[in-house]
């Protein structure tokens, strides 16, 4: 297994990192064999490929890295130490590669697997972990990471891969994604409890085309679908503050700081009186999107989409 003498080139410290990777990557379960044994013949009988193969494979990652891995006794092997060293990272490279290869491969498990799946802040209190629950009643073994979010930002991770499907509003209309309709809700008017339309239970929106609005920032889907209302009602809404959550807003309005269109509560909270909007329809759409054209789902993510799409028309909690 001598290779001072072999004439194969070294790789010089400015070589491509492309170009060393290419050399040793298929050298270095055979590398941590042989270190593992400190055998050439055990480590070939272990790995199941010739002695001579092997061999090779040593002395040549041996070249490749212009140092010497092993010294040698006969026919048994002792690591220096530079090999000591190398061994240390390369044991940590191939168990990121098991890790790797078994969460994909547990990813197209049809029984099990994970799903990347988004949705927005106001449907994560009691619609998501029903939808879940629903869900795992029949594929126990599916595992999910959650991601809560505003609809931009989630169409944006989406696209870039991070999300396999979300729940979002309005639904989107973009050539890059797929999204199907599934629910609308109600959005009411939240006023002060001491509020002079306090004592109503419906309103025309243009009733509070004067009164000082609580609204989600810009790039949220609500405050568009507010915007929207407040023009087909015959104005500009008056924006006091902006936030990023629906129920803080709530509890600005509760705190006398303005009035809000908002999703039902989860849980009613004093303080405030919900209207009905009598005109415009005051709703939102909500859908489930997903990104074109991104090939086959897996089976876990095939068959969370195809449950959703199953909830169409009741994917809200009554």
């Amino acid at each position: 297994m001598e290779h001072k003498n072999s004439s194969r080139a070294r790789l010089s410290p400015s070589s491509d990192t492309e170009d060393i990777v290419a050399l040793l990557a298929p050298r270095l379960a055979y590398f941590a064999g042989v270190a593992r044994t400190e055998h050439v013949t055990r480590a070939a009988q272990e790995m199941q490929v010739p002695q001579s193969t092997l061999s090779r494979a040593m002395v040549r990652l041996e070249a490749d890295l212009g140092v010497d891995l092993f010294a040698r006794r006969g026919r048994t092997v002792a690591l220096t130490p530079a090999g000591r060293t190398f061994l240390a990272s390369v044991e940590r490279a191939l168990a990121d590669i098991e890790r790797a290869a078994e969460e994909v491969r547990a990813d197209a498990d049809p029984t099990g697997g994970k799903v990347a799946f988004g949705f927005l802040h106001t449907l994560g209190t009691e619609t998501v972990p029903g939808l879940i629950r629903g869900f795992r009643a029949d594929h126990p073994r599916v595992r999910f990471s959650l991601v809560q979010n505003y609809g931009e930002a989630m169409l944006e991770r989406l696209r870039a891969g991070e999300l396999d499907l979300c729940l979002t509003s309005p639904v989107p209309d973009a050539p890059d994604l797929e999204a199907r309709r599934l629910d609308e809700q109600r959005l009411r008017l939240v006023v002060p409890g001491d509020h002079r339309l306090a004592g109503r239970r419906r309103i025309r929106l243009a009733e509070a085309a004067d009164e000082t609005f609580v609204t989600l920032e810009p790039g949220y889907g609500l405050r568009r679908i507010t915007d929207d209302l407040c023009a087909a009602a015959g104005f500009r809404p008056r924006i006091a503050f902006e936030g990023e959550e629906a129920e803080t807003l709530r509890g600005l309005v509760q705190a006398g700081l303005g009035v809000a269109l908002l999703p039902p509560p989860t849980v009613a909270r004093p303080g405030v009186v919900e209207l009905t909007v009598t005109a415009p329809r005051a709703v939102r759409e909500i859908g489930v999107a997903w990104l074109a054209g991104g090939g086959p789902d897996t089976p876990p993510v095939a068959a969370f989409k195809r449950f959703l799409l199953s909830r169409r028309g009741h994917l809200l909690p009554e």
